[in-house]
């Protein structure tokens, strides 16, 4: 039940714990229990809501910041990237493979203050080498739901 439970939830996060109950053919009170273990034990780490930011009146930059730094002595990219994520700015911080050792998604209202957060705090760390900053300029797909859907023509065809 977990792992059906869990990907249930991945993909949509709203449902209902009736109807959760009845795709897993299960009581709706050991559903909740097993979810309410799942938080416990840190696998479920939170609900979130995908919103399309293009269609609303708020301004929104992302940027994806690949950070190369000099790993710690007994502790490997783990402190870096703590004091990384720490910043609220942070909205994630991967450990990666290639040429760069993190990648780093800020969410900022301009793009100046984007750079001033790599430049002011990012850079500024101890360990820093180095960054690489990519803005996102069009979303078309995130966490597996299209946001770029095509319009489809509804004109009518007249045939002389």
């Amino acid at each position: 039940m977990r792992d059906e439970l869990l990907s249930i939830i991945e993909k949509n996060s709203k449902i209902g714990l009736n109807e959760l109950a009845i795709l897993l053919g299960k009581d709706e009170a050991s559903v909740l229990s097993e979810i309410e273990k799942l938080e416990r034990e840190g696998i479920i780490c939170g609900y979130h809501t995908l919103i399309d930011w293009d269609k609303t009146s708020i301004e929104k930059v992302t940027a994806l910041i690949e950070v190369r730094v000099t790993p710690q002595r007994g502790q490997g990219f783990d402190s870096i990237a703590e004091r990384i994520y720490n910043y609220p700015e942070v909205k994630a911080t991967y450990l990666i493979s290639g040429g760069y050792d993190l990648l780093v998604i800020l969410e900022e209202k301009s793009l100046r203050e984007i750079s001033n957060f790599v430049s002011d705090k990012l850079s500024t760390l101890d360990s820093v080498l180095s960054t690489a900053t990519h803005f996102i300029l069009k979303r078309y797909k995130d966490y597996g739901s299209v946001l770029a859907k095509k319009h489809e023509d509804e004109r009518e065809i007249i045939i002389p």
